[in-house]
């Protein structure tokens, strides 16, 4: 007998973290303290951007549009888990749940290609130094953004799409704080092999294209900086990417790790766990990362809170 999709009536469970009702004051205070630091962190960068001039070129606007990205990405999940944990409830509705996950794969999609375009920023400063203002001129930065965000759009809209064609049958519980895609995917009753061969193919394009890109780019980076004959003129030009590359580092890196924790140990905690090192904490530590070792954002920052 065929499954009938009974979608429109059906609720999802978010398994979360513990189901200890002792762990839960512990949890919603924790990821409450890191969601706020993160918001706070990520707009006074926005707004220190905006009010001093002299950081109105294209690696801080690239910049700017990251920190609002970081907003928005850990806005999609943190503030359900946080509501959850104080109702007492683990129910999210299916078209909360799909909406969810769109802006979940629209933006941490934006995050990888912003990065990248940041990485390609440093490329043409480095590179072509005396070309620099006329190749990433304001019109090319804009379209450069605009161009992350069609492609993001498509992605997430494609991938829900999917997942709406999908039937489920029962009450489905899901081992993770957010409606994440693959997990919901996996819960389907019906063929997913359509959905899973355009998650892979999003994986391929949308995450080794973009790879490629920022390794392309810094090993030409690489070489630029090498044939700079004093030391202090290297120190100088790698100082310019030493943020991004921390920033890509942890984005890349706690990504990977996500997926080998899962592989080595596909359980609750441990799957939950490590999603949160992409999904809370690099967009906690980006601020930081692109404040603290930045002489002109330390500057503008001091400008925006002291008036000075």
């Amino acid at each position: 007998m065929k499954l009938e999709n009974q979608t429109q009536l059906l609720e999802f469970l978010l398994l979360g973290f513990s189901e200890d009702p002792a762990l839960q004051p512990l949890i919603f205070w924790l990821f409450l303290s890191m969601y706020l630091v993160t918001v706070s962190g990520n707009l006074l960068i926005i707004l220190a951007i905006i009010s001093d001039s002299r950081l109105h070129t294209p690696m801080y606007f690239f910049l700017a549009n990251l920190s609002f990205s970081d907003i928005c990405f850990i806005s999609t999940t943190i503030p359900k888990l946080l509501a959850n944990i104080q109702t007492q409830s683990r129910a999210i509705s299916y078209a909360g749940c799909i909406t969810q996950m769109y802006f979940f794969i629209f933006f941490i999609g934006l995050e990888m290609l912003l990065l990248t375009v940041m990485a390609y920023d440093r490329f043409v400063a480095i590179c072509h130094p005396l070309h620099y203002m006329v190749i990433m001129n304001s019109g090319l930065c804009v379209q450069l953004v605009l161009l992350c965000c069609l492609i993001e759009v498509l992605n997430a809209l494609t991938q829900s799409l999917l997942v709406l064609r999908l039937s489920f049958c029962a009450l489905v519980e899901i081992p993770h704080f957010f409606c994440e895609l693959n997990q919901v995917v996996h819960r389907a009753c019906s063929d997913t092999f359509l959905n899973d061969l355009i998650m892979y193919l999003a994986a391929v394009l949308l995450g080794g294209g973009p790879l490629s890109g920022i390794l392309y780019s810094y090993s030409k980076i690489t070489s630029s900086i090498r044939a700079i004959s004093s030391a202090q003129g290297k120190y100088k030009a790698f100082s310019t990417c030493a943020s991004h590359l921390s920033a890509i580092s942890l984005f890349c890196g706690t990504g990977l790790g996500v997926y080998l924790s899962a592989s080595a140990a596909p359980r609750l905690a441990s799957i939950a766990a490590a999603s949160v090192m992409y999904t809370v904490i690099t967009p906690m530590l980006n601020p930081f990362i692109y404040s603290l070792r930045n002489t002109d954002m330390k500057r503008a920052m001091k400008r925006l809170l002291f008036h000075r």
